[in-house]
């Protein structure tokens, strides 16, 4: 199994921290990963994305040319991105901040308000929380005990409101109703 995946949107969105969470998660569950981050000049509110390799044999590069997924969270990113997508991918799409759709029709688009079930948990910051959910129910790529060993594991030493916001967040994506 090789997992490709294109994570972006406006720094501040949590952008790195989902594609470190993939990582984390691959490493939890006994397989290869790279991460390789770029920034925009501004960080917060500037253009962020992220590529992450996920596979069970050796990765030889970090780029990536095809993405099998890509979590985008904001119109730019989408414009950016959609071309990266490969035929047949799957695009999981930030419904809450886009209101265009892909020109493409050769990949799967799941729309998902990640951004308005954020504002329903308590914060809007945890928007990647919920994107996270949405993709893990979706792609199956590593069981639940795993998932929320990583994310307690990322949010070591952050205060327990913090963590139980971010807990429901990902709780709301796995369980949006994605078919699993």
């Amino acid at each position: 199994m090789t997992e490709k995946i294109i994570v972006a949107g406006f720094g501040g969105q949590g952008i790195m921290i989902m594609s470190k969470f993939l990582s984390c998660l691959a490493v939890a569950t006994d397989r290869f990963t790279t991460y390789l981050p770029a920034y925009g000049a501004e960080v917060r509110g500037g253009t962020a994305h992220c590529m992450v390799i996920i596979s069970d044999e050796e990765i030889y590069s970090p780029l990536i040319e095809k993405a099998d997924s890509a979590i985008i969270m904001n119109e730019p990113s989408l414009i950016r991105f959609e071309n990266r997508i490969k035929e047949g991918g799957v695009l999981f799409l930030n419904k809450s901040l886009i209101n265009i759709k892909p020109k493409r029709n050769d990949f799967k688009t799941i729309e998902v308000p990640f951004t308005e079930i954020a504002q329903g948990t308590g914060n809007i910051k945890c928007a990647n929380a919920v994107a996270l959910g949405a993709y893990l129910a979706y792609k199956k790529i590593a069981p639940e005990d795993k998932i929320y060993a990583v994310l307690y594991k990322m949010l070591d030493g952050l205060s327990k409101e913090i963590i139980a916001l971010n807990q429901k967040a990902l709780e709301e994506g796995l369980n949006y109703g994605l078919p699993r």
